[in-house]
C-alpha cells in the first residue's frame, strides 16, 4: 500500500515541477486529504505522515511538534532562506464529526457536483492546506527571498490544543516570522479580528435528600441553575450597555449556556448537577475579569449557603477550551499586504475563535484569509466552490512573486 501511495506521489510531483500551480493541483491534494477521517477524536498521523512524504520528495526539511501522548502532531516546515523572516501559512487538519449528519455521499469521498467539491473538511479548513501544498513546487521554483513556512495543527476544533504547542514553538525559532496567515474559510476576505472563547465545564455537588425534606439536603440543580442565571445576567448587561465593534456581526461580548443536566426524579432532591457555559468577547472587554466574576460569585456567595448543609457540598469550575482573541490593526503590513494579494480594500471581524489570537500572542501579525463560507463549516453535505480555489492558489501565486522580490 506505501508503494501504491508513493509511486502516486513520485507522478503528481513530476507533474507539477513541469507547469505552474494550478487549481487542479490543489484539487488532487483536497482528495487525499479528505480521504483521511481526522475527526478530533482520532490520530492525525496518517495525514501527517502523508504530507511529510510528499514534502520528502521535494527535499523539504519538516518538524512534528507531537501532543504527549504521541498520537498528534502539529508539522513545520520551510521553503526558502532559513535565515530571514518570512510568513507562515497555518492551518488546521482536524474535523468535526459527521455522527447523525444524513450526507448525499460519502463525507470522506471529495465529490464534484457541477461547480462544487463535496466532503467533509473541504472548506474548514482542508481546502486552505491543499492549496498551500499545491503551491509547494512553485515556491522551490521562484527564488525566494524571504521564506514561506507551513504550519499544520491538529484539535482546532476542540479548543485550538495543537496550535497552542505550535504557535509556543514559533516563539522559539531563532529567526522569528514576518506574519501569519491563517486560512481560515473567510470567502477570501481579509479578517483582521475575532473574538476571545473560554468555556468552562461546571459540576455543582450538591446533598441528596428526600423532597419532603428539602430544607435538608443542598441542590445542585438549584445552586447551578443559580450559577447560569449569573451568567445570564451578565449576558444582558454585555448586551445593553457593554463596549461596541461595529466591525462584528453581534457587536458586543457574548455570554451563553449551551448544556445542563441535573437531577433523577421529583421526590429527591439533586445530588449533583452539571452544565457547560462560554464567554466571546470583544477586545474592549476583559475576559479574566467576566469569569472571575462568575467564579467569585459562586465561591463567596453560593458555596457558603452550601457548605453550612452540607461541607462536602460546592462547586468546581474546569476550563474546557481557551483561545485568545485577535485584533491585528487595520494599517497593519500584513494587512496591507493581505489586501494587495486578494484584491481586497476592506477588512471585517468575524465571532469564531481561530488559532489567529494565538500566533499573535507570540509576536507574529496575523490575518485571517481563506477558501469557502464559514456557513458551510461543520455541516452535513459541505461542501467548497471551485471558484474559492482557483482564488486561493492566486492569493498564493501572489504571495510567492511577493517573497521573491
Amino acid at each position: 500500500m506505501r508503494r501504491i501511495r508513493s509511486n502516486r506521489l513520485d507522478r503528481f510531483r513530476a507533474e507539477c515541477i513541469n507547469h505552474r500551480m494550478n487549481t487542479n493541483d490543489a484539487i488532487r491534494i483536497l482528495e487525499t486529504l479528505v480521504a483521511f477521517d481526522t475527526t478530533s477524536r482520532n490520530s492525525n498521523l496518517p495525514l501527517i505522515e502523508w504530507v511529510e512524504t510528499y514534502l520528502d520528495g521535494f527535499g523539504i526539511a519538516h518538524e512534528r511538534v507531537p501532543d504527549k501522548t504521541g498520537k498528534k502532531a502539529n508539522l513545520w516546515a520551510t521553503v526558502g532562506p532559513k535565515d530571514k523572516p518570512g510568513y507562515i501559512l497555518s492551518g488546521h487538519t482536524d474535523v468535526v464529526p459527521v455522527d447523525g449528519q444524513d450526507w448525499a455521499t460519502d463525507p470522506f469521498k471529495l465529490t464534484r457536483k457541477g461547480d462544487r467539491l463535496y466532503g467533509r473538511g473541504s472548506t474548514d479548513m482542508k481546502g486552505f492546506v491543499a492549496c498551500a501544498l499545491a503551491a509547494v513546487p512553485e515556491m522551490l521554483k521562484r527564488d525566494l527571498k524571504v521564506p514561506l513556512h507551513l504550519a499544520l495543527s491538529y484539535d482546532e476544533e476542540v479548543g485550538c490544543l495543537g496550535a497552542q504547542d505550535l504557535a509556543a514553538f514559533v516563539g522559539t525559532v531563532p529567526v522569528r516570522p514576518l506574519a501569519c496567515i491563517v486560512g481560515e474559510p473567510t470567502g477570501m476576505e481579509v479578517v483582521i479580528g475575532h473574538k476571545s472563547k473560554r468555556s468552562f465545564v461546571v459540576k455543582v455537588r450538591g446533598r441528596n435528600c428526600h423532597s419532603s425534606l428539602a430544607p435538608l439536603g443542598v441542590n445542585a440543580v438549584e445552586f447551578g441553575a443559580r450559577v447560569i442565571a449569573k451568567v445570564r445576567d451578565i449576558a444582558d448587561r454585555l448586551a445593553k450597555q457593554g463596549p461596541r465593534d461595529e466591525l462584528y456581526d453581534i457587536s458586543f461580548s457574548t455570554a451563553h449556556t449551551g448544556f445542563f443536566h441535573g437531577g433523577v426524579v421529583l421526590n429527591l432532591v439533586p445530588e449533583e448537577s452539571h452544565f457547560e457555559f462560554e464567554f466571546r468577547t470583544i477586545a474592549a472587554d476583559d475576559l479574566d475579569k467576566l469569569t472571575d466574576e462568575v467564579t467569585s460569585y459562586a465561591r463567596d456567595v453560593l458555596e457558603p449557603q452550601m457548605k453550612a448543609v452540607g461541607p462536602e457540598t460546592g462547586i468546581d469550575f474546569h476550563i474546557r477550551s481557551s483561545i485568545p482573541g485577535l485584533d491585528t490593526a487595520p494599517d497593519a503590513d500584513v494587512i496591507t499586504l493581505a489586501k494587495s494579494l486578494s484584491g481586497r480594500n476592506a477588512h471585517s471581524k468575524v465571532a469564531y475563535g481561530t488559532e489567529a489570537g494565538l500566533f499573535s500572542e507570540v509576536g507574529v501579525p496575523t490575518v485571517v484569509i481563506g477558501p469557502g463560507v464559514i456557513d458551510q463549516a461543520h455541516k452535513v453535505d459541505e461542501f467548497i466552490a471551485i471558484s474559492e480555489i482557483e482564488k486561493c492558489c492566486a492569493f498564493l501565486d501572489k504571495l510567492m512573486m511577493h517573497a521573491s522580490q
